[in-house]
């Protein structure tokens, strides 16, 4: 297989019929200026086809949380998806780069009701005083978007990951696992095996 995508998407679609729970969830690591690390779970919202070019995966977050923070100041990321019912992880490195507004937009909008709201209750990765407060500003916010016509905050968007290196992981008896790596040469993906 030359396209890591195509198999990319055929494991995903393998996952999604056998993890009982999250099949998108991944974690992505992001650092600091100083290379101090950080890693959370957050969930592919996209992955793009063919003809899309500069191809990666999709996710969404408050740009003022210390992933999007950090995000802003060093773009390089790595994302890990792990399927253990299948014995099989994903690793992928590149750089992410903001969504486009109308993707944001169109993303929010999908969004259930209250998570909305809350998209602009949270302030991410903020000291909080006490759940109430928290509770407080959803109130807020309900009561100022009463209806379903609730715009996107701007401080709430997306990333594309667009991948320089991926590696398809898949246990192996004896601990002898099979490692196949994917590494971007320009628009050309160049592929070859790892020892486990």
């Amino acid at each position: 297989m030359t396209d890591p995508f195509a198999l990319f998407s055929a494991w995903f679609a393998e996952a999604e019929a056998s993890e009982p729970n999250d099949p998108n969830a991944m974690c992505l690591a992001t650092a600091t200026p100083e290379g101090a690390p950080s890693a959370r779970m957050v969930l592919l919202k996209g992955l793009d086809g063919p003809e899309v070019p500069g191809r990666g995966f999709v996710f969404y977050t408050n740009l003022e949380s210390r992933k999007g923070a950090e995000i802003a100041a060093n773009p390089r990321v790595a994302l890990l998806f792990h399927w253990k019912t299948l014995g099989r992880q994903v690793r992928v490195e590149g750089r992410a780069a903001p969504v486009s507004p109308e993707e944001a937009d169109a993303y929010f909008a999908s969004r259930a009701r209250l998570s909305r709201i809350g998209a602009w209750a949270s302030r991410q990765s903020r000291p909080l005083g006490s759940r109430a407060e928290l509770e407080a500003a959803v109130e807020a916010f309900d009561s100022r978007f009463p209806g379903e016509d609730i715009p996107r905050p701007s401080h709430w968007s997306g990333f594309r990951v667009t991948p320089e290196r991926i590696e398809f992981w898949r246990d192996m008896p004896h601990r002898l696992h099979d490692r196949l790596l994917f590494t971007r040469d320009g628009e050309v993906w160049r592929s070859g095996l790892l020892y486990p």
